[in-house]
């Protein structure tokens, strides 16, 4: 049995072509993109889904490789999966802007610890929120959900097909609102509460100027503060539900997907 060059060129873009789009959403998806994944794992996931996948994908133009048509689509389907894993970035990272805000306010953005995933320094309350998130993001399947849109993409937005980026790009852009719209919705309550203790330190401090409002009110600004972010995470669950559902929609409407 002969096997012709032919034959392992059209194979190998077979599977080059869904192998550049899911490695470049395994590189960018929430959790497996983590500095404590080594690289190689990542790489050896995304050629087992992909080994996995490719044989129930519908066909598409097969594309000789090493010519210069061939590289814009591989380029162009790992935009497309960047694109898609970074919507998860984007959904966890509205929680730990809220809590960043909330840490301003209150005085507990001093609190500092090294971020172990991305090697740099970050409030600690932005680190909790974080790590809740994350841990309900992995509860929630979220991962499994956006690898199976990412599948279904396939078949919505093929490869080689004369669909443009831009208005991928433009709507993950736009979606940026609901970034900062969702933190601030999560931060509101606790931002209008401490303006108001600020209000009466600053009247305390007119109605007694001998009373030290660095040595009182600093403390007990950091107790509000505490006491908010207790309230807020009452009402944690249904703000998480809402962004994730925006997400994965988010993400079926840059592929064409029915959800």
């Amino acid at each position: 049995m002969s096997i012709s060059a032919e034959l392992i060129l059209n194979t190998m873009a077979m599977y080059i072509l869904p192998f550049a789009r899911l490695s470049g959403f395994l590189m960018v998806v929430s959790v497996i993109s983590s500095r404590n994944i080594p690289a190689r794992f990542r790489m050896l996931l995304a050629l087992a889904v992909t080994a996995v996948v490719v044989p129930s994908l519908p066909t598409y133009p097969n594309v000789e490789l090493f010519t210069f048509k061939a590289s814009i689509l591989l380029v162009e389907q790992t935009l497309i999966g960047v694109a898609l894993g970074f919507v998860s970035r984007m959904m966890l990272e509205t929680f730990v802007v809220g809590s960043q805000i909330i840490a301003m306010q209150s005085g507990l953005g001093f609190a500092s610890l090294v971020d172990p995933a991305n090697g740099n320094s970050v409030p600690a309350m932005g680190q909790f929120f974080l790590m809740m998130t994350t841990l309900l993001f992995l509860a929630f399947d979220g991962h499994l959900v956006m690898l199976r849109l990412v599948i279904e993409s396939f078949t919505s937005f093929p490869i080689g097909t004369t669909q443009s980026l831009n208005q991928m790009l433009f709507e993950l852009v736009s979606w940026g609102k609901w970034l900062f719209a969702a933190a601030l919705i999560m931060a509101i309550v606790s931002i209008a509460s401490l303006l108001i203790v600020n209000i009466a330190f600053g009247v305390m401090t007119r109605a007694a100027p001998q009373i030290n409002v660095f040595v009182v009110g600093f403390p007990l600004t950091m107790v509000t503060g505490l006491i908010l972010t207790w309230f807020v995470l009452v009402y944690f669950m249904p703000h998480f539900e809402g962004q994730l559902f925006r997400a994965n929609s988010l993400m079926c409407q840059m592929v064409n997907l029915e959800c």
